[in-house]
């Protein structure tokens, strides 16, 4: 039994080892691996306690050996009792016959016969207990060793049994846990199959014959490989996966450790349609032609524009390095230069930096106070550094819309906008109550969580924010329509009578009888100028949009979204016109454009029919008819007298704004003609496009329009 005991440990240590073996090489999987181990620690200690009885059941067997010998001495001790027991016995028997036999006359006969017969029977009597004395200790002796060595057995067991119940009660919470856990992997198991069964069936009907690699590139790329996928290279005519590295300017392939093509920026890149095989482009430099084959079309045009936008970056960071090795960087400043000049530099970035840092607070990050930021959010009008610039774009563009002061390209209102807020304004804002409620605001090195969650605290919860009670909403409505009647009057007074049918400018304001109509409480009907309803209106953070928005007033634009309100919230008493209706008429660029990027519908129409485009038309306003065209404004809506943009724009006779449409007509069609991989418009288009831009930003006057007869849209 012993030696079964231990075979039995030992076949169980083995299958402890197997399962710490089987833990091992689940190391991936830290729940498998954890649990393994715990089962493995239990069953060694259970392997443990079974050694230990067994080592206190040999014990108890030596002492049987032992007492085996004091025994054998015993009985040995019996059979000499036995022996003299039917010794005395036989001699009793003769003792008794011979006194039976004894005659009656003969005294001396029968008086030694009697005392025989005494001898022999006291003789007995001792003999007889010294045999049943054997008897008892033999039979005492074996009773007491038996439950002895069984009772210490059933002692151990106990103790084994007991142990191993207070160790598996340790487990049984794991036990549960994974219980559980196993039976949601069934679920999951089987939820998966039917899934993997549903994709089988799916793609037996899919057609693969655009089944294209999803590309992208990301110039902030941190190993500095902007894209990378796969091509076939024309000389060895095998796949090659390649990449594209800014770090080194260089077309490289991964797999194989070879350059491809050394320095980008002495290179060119070219369709190759005179060629047998589809979908190939060529790079080609001053030393070799490299030949590439893409798998489809859509991918072609991936690669080749890759290549040109790092060709592009290339030449670009190699012009800043020179600039910072000469000491050539000019000073910042935040005023607008001329179009022309703007459009020369618009591709370095440089001029964007210069102008957007000038912004008092602009020079350290909005949110940490890092120095030097190269960062912005252009719907927030702020600056950040990279680090927080990334937890920004995790935001979501609904919260916040990155973009890189010195890589990317700056339109002239999007200019205006970074330098009309800024740092300072817009943490007035967002951190109004920060002071108040302890709260620490991130320093240059403090941990990314850290940042991170002081960064969603302030914009997504908005938990800074100043709250304010409806008595204030109200008071900052009727300021905004002081401003507003301030405005409107002393531009009736200067204009007198044929102010209402005069136009502005693109950058100009103007307030018309025949356009706007305009609800301000407790106020008398006055009729020049402006149409007043009298009725009262409930001041709602909405509202507080509306009027900012007519009197171009970016920072109280801005506290509104802070505060919640609706980008397009319609009133109800203005025939449900919007905020960016209302810039339109504000005559602000700016805030049209500040509006969009906080996502304005550019295409929302009021109960006339008419969208911002249709009021910009209107008025006149050449700049926005620009900037809405950009943005998507489709200028095929007609109004409730069926009356689009064109046709507006063609009856007023404004030739800019009819310039305009008939060419973003034209290359809408264009582009649709061309198909799926056409580009993003024709070089004139962009052109004309970017020189309205400049001068609406930079040159207003220059777009000084004046419309003969507005009564004709009311």
């Amino acid at each position: 039994m012993i030696d079964a005991g231990k075979a039995y440990n030992t076949a169980n240590r083995q299958f402890v080892n197997g399962i710490q073996e089987l833990a091992q090489q689940s190391a991936k999987d830290d729940v498998i691996e954890s649990s393994l181990n715990k089962f493995a620690e239990n069953l060694q200690e259970m392997i443990n306690y079974h050694t230990f009885i067994m080592a206190r059941f040999q014990r108890p067997s030596s002492a049987h050996l032992r007492n085996g010998i004091a025994v054998h001495r015993d009985l040995r001790k019996f059979k000499e009792a036995k022996k003299q027991f039917d010794k005395v016995s036989e001699e009793k028997e003769a003792a008794l016959s011979k006194n039976a036999q004894a005659p009656r006359n003969k005294q001396h006969e029968v008086e030694e016969a009697t005392s025989i017969l005494v001898a022999t029977r006291k003789c007995f009597r001792h003999i007889v207990l010294d045999y049943v004395l054997q008897i008892n200790v033999l039979q005492s002796k074996r009773r007491s060793e038996i439950l002895k060595s069984m009772l210490s057995f059933m002692y151990a067991h106990l103790t084994f049994f007991h142990q191993g119940y207070d160790l598996f009660s340790e487990l049984q919470p794991l036990m549960k846990q994974l219980t559980g856990q196993l039976d949601q992997l069934v679920i999951d198991s089987a939820k998966e199959r039917k899934d993997m069964e549903m994709k089988h069936s799916t793609i037996q009907h899919k057609d693969f014959s655009n089944d294209d690699t999803k590309l992208e590139y990301n110039v902030d790329a941190e190993n500095g490989i902007v894209m990378e996928g796969y091509l076939f290279k024309r000389a060895s005519n095998t796949l090659t996966k390649c990449s594209l590295s800014l770090t080194a300017f260089s077309l490289q392939a991964v797999d194989n450790p070879t350059v491809v093509v050394e320095d980008l920026r002495l290179c060119t890149v070219k369709h190759c349609e005179d060629i047998e095989r589809r979908f190939c482009f060529e790079v080609v430099s001053p030393t070799k032609s490299c030949m590439m084959q893409a798998d489809s079309e859509k991918l072609r045009q991936a690669w080749i524009k890759a290549v040109q936008n790092s060709i592009a970056t290339a030449f670009r960071d190699k012009a800043e390095d020179a600039e910072m090795m000469d000491g050539k960087s000019s000073t910042s400043t935040c005023s607008l230069e001329s179009a022309g000049e703007v459009k020369e530099r618009s591709l370095k970035g440089e001029s964007a930096l210069q102008r957007v840092m000038g912004i008092g607070g602009n020079s350290t990050c909005c949110d940490c106070g890092q120095p030097e930021p190269r960062w912005a959010s252009i719907n927030l009008g702020i600056t950040l550094c990279i680090q927080c610039s990334g937890i920004h774009r995790s935001l979501g563009v609904h919260f916040s819309k990155v973009r890189s002061l010195t890589l990317d390209t700056w339109e002239p209102e999007l200019l205006k906008l970074m330098c009309e807020l800024g740092n300072g304004v817009i943490n007035q804002i967002y951190e109004a109550r920060r002071e108040e409620l302890g709260a620490r605001k991130p320093q240059p090195g403090d941990p990314r969580h850290e940042v991170e969650a002081y960064i969603k605290a302030k914009y997504v919860e908005r938990r800074f924010v100043q709250r304010r009670s409806e008595d204030e909403t109200r008071q900052k409505v009727l300021s905004l329509r002081q401003q507003d009647k301030r405005l409107s009057g002393s531009s009736e007074a200067r204009s007198g009578p044929s102010a209402s049918t005069a136009s502005a400018s693109s950058g100009e304001r103007t307030v018309t009888s025949a356009s706007l109509h305009i609800s301000e409480p407790q106020e008398e009907c006055s009729g020049k100028g402006l149409v007043v309803s009298c009725e009262p209106q409930q001041p709602t953070l909405g509202l507080q949009l509306f009027w900012a928005s007519f009197c171009r007033s970016l920072p109280d634009m801005a506290e509104a979204l802070a505060h919640g309100a609706a980008v397009n919230w319609t009133n109800a008493n203005e025939q449900n016109r919007t905020p960016l209706m209302m810039a339109v008429h504000g005559g602000s660029l700016v805030a049209c454009e500040f509006l969009l990027q906080n996502s304005a519908s550019v295409n929302q129409q009021d109960n006339l029919g008419r969208g911002p485009l249709h009021h910009a038309t209107i008025l006149g306003h050449t700049g926005q008819v620009c900037l809405f065209l950009k943005r998507g404004a489709n200028q095929n809506a007609a109004d409730v007298k069926n009356q689009t943009p064109l046709s507006i724009a063609v009856e007023a006779a404004n030739a800019d704004i009819v310039t305009l449409l008939r060419l973003a007509k034209m290359n809408e069609e264009m582009r649709e003609s061309e198909g799926l991989y056409s580009q993003s418009g024709d070089e004139t288009y962009q052109d004309i496009f970017q020189d309205f831009s400049q001068m609406a930003s930079n040159d207003p006057d220059k777009l000084d329009r004046s419309y003969q007869d507005k009564s004709r849209f009311p």
